[in-house]
């Protein structure tokens, strides 16, 4: 689970997610080797498509790959230090 969302999901999901975390903990500890391989290889197919989710979202937002384009192309010498711009931190 992504941590920075944490903050926005209910305590009673919270405690569902971990539930099944500890349920999946319990029934990996039974897993043979070569099926826990299996298990790792279909999380990390999940995990993968997951994140492809994601940037695909991120993608269908109109001018982003633009911006983000442009702001790796600013020089260095453009940028301010965010330690002249903030002093209460």
């Amino acid at each position: 689970m992504d941590n920075s969302s944490v903050e926005d999901i209910e305590p009673a999901v919270l405690t569902s997610v971990a539930e099944l975390q500890r349920q999946l903990n319990d029934l990996i500890e039974q897993l043979s080797p070569e099926k826990l391989q299996v298990a790792a290889d279909f999380v990390a197919y999940l995990a993968n498509a997951e994140s492809e989710a994601a940037t695909q979202e991120l993608l269908e937002i109109p001018g982003l790959l633009e911006r983000i384009k442009q702001n790796q192309a600013t020089p260095k010498a453009d940028y301010t230090s965010w330690r002249t711009l903030r002093s209460d931190v």
